[in-house]
């Protein structure tokens, strides 16, 4: 099989991680990966935030948790959702889900950042790591500290983040369904 096309297959949405850093030569390599992506008039309307810090990872997991509560809690009072959201319940992280990196994709047009993003996770597969798309993780806009900290402006949005870090374990691999297709 062709090397980008098994790339992507096996891209998973990691959400378990060593605690083994990402040296900054990788993380730069993801980030110039999703700077290739195409966009709109190569407007390339995105820009990038990069927390290593545990101080602020604290502080984006408590702005985000009590966000994530509310949805998990009416996921779990409805039976057709409770089993599986049940696992989510028991992590100590079921937000950021302790990865070592969390990256920001900031900026304005949501499928050129998309794009960006998609980029960047195949390219952190293709290096050995795991990735996860986390929209918890942004859910953070109301925290002026935090808005501040990214200088976020009133026009930009959060795309993801994602989480890169070394894969621990191994997530289960969904069963996809076939494509529908129409030919005309």
């Amino acid at each position: 099989m062709n090397l980008v096309l098994k790339t992507i297959k096996n891209r998973r949405s990691w959400r378990s991680y060593d605690d083994r850093n990402v040296p900054k030569d990788l993380i730069e390599t993801i980030i110039s990966a999703g700077n290739e992506a195409p966009s709109g008039g190569n407007s390339q309307s995105w820009r990038f935030v990069v927390v290593e810090s545990e101080t602020m990872r604290k502080k984006l997991f408590e702005t985000a948790y009590p966000k994530w509560k509310k949805i998990y809690d009416n996921l779990m009072s409805k039976p057709e959702t409770a089993k599986e959201a049940e696992k989510y319940g028991k992590m100590e992280d079921p937000i950021y889900y302790k990865a070592p990196i969390i990256l920001f994709v900031l900026g304005r047009g949501a499928v050129n950042c998309s794009l960006c993003c998609e980029n960047m996770m195949i390219a952190a597969e293709s290096l050995g790591l795991g990735s996860c798309y986390v929209y918890f993780g942004s859910l953070i806009k109301d925290n002026q500290e935090i808005v501040h900290v990214l200088e976020l402006d009133e026009k930009e949005e959060i795309y993801g983040p994602i989480l890169l870090g070394y894969p621990k374990g191994k997530p289960e691999i969904p069963l996809k369904k076939e494509p529908k297709i129409k030919w005309i």
